[in-house]
């Protein structure tokens, strides 16, 4: 018996079978169950029957059998790009641990399903956890994207960490007109585990990236069951639970559309930008001297004071859009000393409005700008792309470029 071989273990009167893995002892044998899951059993007074030999190479953590993605010409090209997170991730046997590695057939080995939907291309913009995100990996997404699309690709799918997709999906909205759909998805729990939801996202992903919807979405669960995938604009979406299945939600609104994961039929609640409606085009250049700053009671003035090198800083306001009425003199001499300021909500919904309060009253006439209903971290990406691509930096922030901004906030339930 060897790591890799696939056995039934009895002990205790229980059997058990898995893969086996390395052990940091000699007194128990561990097995990958089926479940994704691994059990230490103590191999005293245990039986063991080899079921199979050599199921997975130790070596390099991947199964024995390789397959070859084959190329039909009547199906179209999706782009498959990662920058790091666990959706296409694989199982390394030799620790039980999930590793990313990643081309086609990677991907096709572990979410088999997406064969026959598409000829893939997989191509490795970074490997790194989301928190890791940075200006510097968006502009080089944004360049990737651009030679794939040039390159034939027909959509392009982002596999992108979970915690800061928001922030990537709205900066490419910004840098770029696409004729073709991009996608961003991702996976709440990993590979190893029966409730991973890589399957369902991933196949959601690659059929919006086929549909005539030529924007920037995020596809990820409807909802706790895995029949519907939603897909939600790039610009106004956000993760709003840490780790349900089905954690992003469309601010102040319903999805742009959802997949259903039987039929693979796409639909479309609102309008959208069809596909080849517009000539590929990018404005990469970002202003990343621009801070996000959420006011709480009791905050430091000297927080403000900190920032006044900043060429932009988006501060997160109670309510319809204000601070400490103390803190409203250090706005000013933000401006004035050259910061553009912008004002967006605490509120997941709403819109921010300084005419109601005299708060909001002196904020607008300390020249603050009205985020009227951006989401905050949207907002921080917006300012970064206009401050580097735009002159009009007021009424920029204040016309909607990428669908950030809403026409009017209605309840929505």
């Amino acid at each position: 018996m060897n790591p890799g071989d696939r056995v039934r273990v009895t002990h205790a009167g229980q059997n058990h079978e898995g893969i086996v893995m390395p052990s940091s002892t000699p007194d128990h044998l561990v097995l990958k169950l089926e479940s994704g899951y691994n059990v230490g059993i103590e191999r005293e007074e245990s039986s063991v029957e080899i079921l199979e030999e050599d199921v997975y190479d130790v070596e390099d953590g991947d199964t024995a059998e390789e397959s070859e993605v084959q190329f039909d010409p009547d199906l179209p090209t999706i782009s498959l790009l990662t920058t790091g997170g666990t959706i296409a991730s694989t199982v390394d046997y030799r620790t039980g641990a999930v590793t990313a590695q990643f081309d086609a057939e990677d991907v096709l080995r572990a979410v088999p399903e997406l064969a026959g939907m598409a000829n893939y291309r997989g191509r490795v913009v970074r490997n790194i956890l989301s928190e890791n995100m940075t200006p510097t990996v968006w502009q080089d997404l944004a360049s990737v994207v651009v030679e794939e699309i040039e390159a034939g690709a027909d959509g392009v799918v982002v596999m992108h960490g979970t915690d800061t997709m928001q922030f990537s999906a709205s900066a490419l909205s910004f840098m770029l007109d696409t004729p073709v759909p991009i996608v961003f998805t991702g996976s709440q729990r990993s590979a190893d585990r029966p409730s991973s939801d890589n399957v369902v996202n991933a196949v959601g992903a690659v059929r919006a990236a086929k549909s005539d919807a030529a924007e920037v979405m995020i596809a990820m669960h409807a909802d706790q069951s895995d029949d519907t995938v939603a897909l939600h604009r790039g610009t106004r979406v956000r993760k709003n639970h840490t780790s349900r299945r089905d954690a992003f939600e469309t601010v102040g609104g319903e999805p742009l559309g959802v997949v259903d994961y039987d039929t693979g039929e796409v639909r479309f609640n609102k309008d959208y930008r069809e596909r080849d409606a517009v000539s590929l085009d990018s404005a990469t250049a970002l202003e990343t001297e621009v801070e996000l700053l959420k006011f709480v009671p009791g905050m430091d003035p000297t927080c403000l004071a900190m920032l006044r090198d900043k060429e932009g800083v988006i501060v997160e306001g109670t309510g319809l859009g204000h601070v400490h009425t103390d803190l409203i003199d250090d706005l000013e001499e933000l401006v004035d000393e050259g910061t553009t300021v912008v004002m967006t909500s605490q509120c997941l919904e709403g819109r921010v409005c300084d005419r109601v309060y005299d708060t909001g009253r002196d904020i607008l006439e300390a020249g603050v700008i009205e985020g009227q209903d951006m989401l905050p971290g949207t907002a921080l990406v917006k300012l970064m792309w206009v401050l580097a691509n735009r002159a009009d930096v007021e009424s920029a922030m204040q016309t909607s470029i990428a669908g950030e901004l809403t026409d009017r906030s209605v309840p929505w339930t």
